[in-house]
C-alpha cells in the first residue's frame, strides 16, 4: 500500500499525537517499523518507476529536470518503459495474480493511441482499476461554471476553429501572400487548434481528457467521479482479496491519499483535529484497515506479508488560507520536491508479517522503497534479473533479524538528473552520514521551502551548489540542524573523501538512455489522448450511478 504525498509526521506510530491513524499503527504493533526508510525520488512519477523496478528512476529515463519531472498528461509519449521489470511481471510469472488498484502515474501509450506500452497490464499486472495518471485539483467536482458543460464543451470548441479560420483567411489575405495562401492557411489552422488545444487542456478541461478511471483497458469514467474513488477502490480491493484468497497474489494500493485537493467521503469530512488534511489522512487509515481486515477474515494473516509507505514526503508549500494542506514530515527538515532534505524523502515504511516477521520491532537503518523489487521477488521464488543494475537490495534478513546492518552502504538523492546529496551507512561504527551537494533555494529566505514556485528546483538559480559541501551525522542529528564544520570536526574530510569516491564509481554505473520526461516525450499529443467517446468530447459513465461515497 503506498500512500501519495503522505509525511512521516502524520502517524501516531511516528510520533503524531494528534492524528487517528490506528489502523497503520496496528501494522506497526504488529510488524517492524523502519525510521530510516529513504525514497528514490522526492516526486510521484520517478519515486513510482524507482519502487516498480528496484533501480534509481534516471536508469530507466524516468527523471529528469526541464520539460517536467513527472509525467504531466494522459496523452503523451513518456512512461515506463517495456524494457523494464517490474516485480509484478516477475511474480506474475510465477504464478501470482497481479492486480494495480488506484493512481498509477507511470503512463500508457507509447507511438500509437491504445498501444498501452506503459499500461498496468503491460508490466506485469492481471488487472488494473485506478487512475493512469494522478488526482489533480482540476479533477475535483466544482473547477467549472454551473452550466451544461458538454454543451459548452462543444461551443467553445466549435466557436474557436470558426474564429480561427476566418483569422487566418484576413492574415492570409491582408499580406497578400497568394502563392502560399493555402500553405499559409493550413499552418495557421494547425497552429490555432494546437493552441486552443492547449488552453482547452490548462483551463478548465483538464476534468474531462487527464481525469480519468479504467478497468483494464477500457475507460469506465471521463470524468472520473472523485467523490466516491474511495469508496470504489476500497470495494476494489476487498472483491480482489475475496476472489484471490486460494491462491497466491499481488495486490498493490496507489492510494489518491493525501494528494490535494484532499477528496474525503463525507463520513470522514469534518472529524479531525487538522482540517480536510487530517480528513484525509484518518479516512485513508480506514481504507487501511478495512484492507487488513479482508486478508484477516480471509484466513490470510500468517500467509500475506503486508506493507505500508509514501512515495516521498509532504508538501509543504500547499495551503488554504494560512492553513497548511500539504502534509507534515515530523522533525525532518523540507518536504516534497526536495531530493537531499530528510523530509522529502524519509517516509513511513512497515511490513507485517505475523509468524515470521517480529512484532512491535524498530529498525533505524538506511532502507529504500527500491528494496521491495527484491524482497518480494525472493520471496515469491523469482529470478532477479541479471542483464541490469538493480539498486535495491533484499530486505527480509534484516526484517527477521537474521542480520542488524543494512546492505545500503550509499543511497544517492537525485533531483530530476542532477546528484543533491548522498548518505554514507558506516556499519563498522553504525553511523549515517549525510553529505549535502546542493540545495533548494528557499522563498522566503527563513522559511523551509519554496513558497514562490510551489515546487523546489532541482539546478539553475533555483539552488545553491555548496563548496564545502554540507556534512550532517544522521544517528545524531536525523533533523539536519547542525552542520559538521571542515575546520572543527576531525570526521569531515575522511567522510567527505570516502562519499566523492563513492560518487565517482555510482557515476560509472550510469548509462545514456531515451528521457521518457524530454519536452517531446512529456509534450501532450492528441492522437494519443484516452478518450471514452469521439475526440475531443470524452465524457462517459459505465459504472452504476447509484454508486455511493459512503466508506
Amino acid at each position: 500500500m503506498l500512500a501519495d504525498d503522505f509525511g512521516i509526521g502524520d502517524l501516531g506510530c511516528y510520533g503524531n499525537d494528534t492524528l487517528r491513524t490506528p489502523n497503520v499503527d496496528r501494522l506497526a504493533n504488529e510488524g517492524v517499523k523502519l525510521t530510516q526508510h529513504i525514497t528514490a525520488a522526492p516526486l510521484c512519477t520517478p519515486s513510482r518507476a524507482a519502487f516498480m523496478t528496484g533501480r534509481y528512476a534516471l536508469r530507466s529515463g524516468m527523471d529528469t529536470c526541464g520539460a517536467g519531472r513527472v509525467l504531466k498528461w494522459l496523452g503523451i509519449s513518456g512512461g515506463l518503459p517495456p524494457n523494464e521489470t517490474t516485480f509484478a511481471k516477475i511474480l506474475q510469472k510465477e504464478g501470482y495474480y497481479t492486480g494495480y488498484l488506484g493512481k498509477w502515474h507511470l503512463g500508457v501509450n507509447c507511438e500509437s493511441l491504445n498501444d498501452y506500452c506503459h499500461h498496468p497490464l503491460s508490466h506485469g499486472f492481471n488487472y488494473f482499476y485506478g487512475t493512469p495518471l494522478s488526482l489533480m485539483n482540476e479533477c475535483e467536482p466544482g473547477g467549472l461554471l454551473e452550466i451544461d458543460v458538454q454543451f459548452r464543451a462543444k461551443l467553445i470548441f466549435i466557436t474557436q476553429l470558426i474564429g480561427y479560420a476566418v483569422l487566418t483567411m484576413m492574415i492570409s489575405k491582408y499580406i497578400n501572400l497568394l502563392a502560399i495562401s493555402g500553405k499559409l492557411i493550413i499552418w495557421c489552422a494547425l497552429f490555432g487548434i494546437l493552441f486552443f488545444m492547449s488552453w482547452y487542456i490548462k483551463y478548465g478541461f483538464i476534468q474531462y481528457w487527464s481525469c480519468i478511471v479504467m478497468r483494464n483497458h477500457d475507460i469506465i469514467e471521463q470524468p472520473w467521479n472523485v467523490q466516491r474513488s474511495s469508496a470504489r477502490i476500497l470495494g476494489e480491493a476487498q472483491q480482489f482479496i475475496e476472489r484471490h484468497k486460494d491462491g497466491p497474489f499481488l495486490l498493490v494500493i496507489g492510494f489518491i491519499h493525501v494528494h490535494t485537493p484532499l477528496i474525503t467521503s463525507k463520513s470522514f469530512t469534518g472529524k479531525s483535529k487538522h482540517g480536510i488534511y487530517g480528513d484525509n489522512v484518518e479516512e485513508m487509515d480506514f481504507m487501511v484497515g478495512s484492507v487488513v481486515n479482508a486478508i484477516d477474515n480471509a484466513g490470510l494473516k500468517n500467509s500475506t506479508l503486508i506493507y505500508f509507505a509514501s512515495d516521498h514526503g509532504g508538501h509543504l508549500e500547499v495551503k488554504d488560507g494560512e492553513i497548511q494542506t500539504g502534509g507534515w514530515n515530523g522533525i525532518y527538515r523540507g518536504g516534497k520536491a526536495m531530493a537531499g532534505w530528510e523530509g522529502g524523502i524519509r517516509v513511513p515504511g512497515i511490513f507485517r508479517w505475523p509468524g515470521v516477521i517480529p512484532s512491535n520491532t524498530e529498525i533505524d537503518k538506511p532502507t529504500s522503497l527500491m528494496d521491495v523489487f527484491p524482497t518480494v521477488v525472493n520471496l515469491g521464488g523469482g529470478q532477479m534479473p541479471n542483464d541490469r543494475i538493480i539498486d535495491g537490495r533484499d530486505l527480509f534478513p534484516l526484517l527477521v533479524k537474521k542480520v542488524n546492518y543494512s546492505e545500503h552502504e550509499f543511497l544517492f538523492h537525485y533531483c530530476g538528473n542532477h546528484l543533491h546529496a548522498v548518505r554514507w551507512y558506516q556499519k563498522e561504527i553504525g553511523t549515517t552520514w549525510k553529505v549535502h551537494f546542493v540545495t533548494p533555494v528557499f522563498y522566503p529566505e527563513d522559511a523551509v521551502g519554496c513558497y514562490d514556485i510551489l515546487i523546489c528546483g532541482c539546478e539553475g538559480t533555483e539552488v545553491i551548489h555548496l563548496n564545502p559541501p554540507l556534512l550532517f551525522d544522521l544517528s545524531a542529528d536525523p533533523s539536519e540542524s547542525k552542520p559538521l564544520l571542515i575546520h572543527t570536526n576531525p570526521h569531515y574530510k575522511e567522510v567527505i573523501t570516502r562519499i566523492e569516491a563513492a560518487v565517482a564509481e555510482h557515476r560509472k554505473t550510469i548509462s545514456v538512455v531515451p528521457q521518457q520526461l524530454s519536452f517531446y516525450n512529456n509534450l501532450w499529443k492528441p492522437w494519443l489522448q484516452p478518450c471514452c467517446g469521439t475526440f475531443p468530447f470524452c465524457w462517459c459513465n459505465k459504472e452504476d450511478d447509484n454508486g455511493t461515497d459512503i466508506l
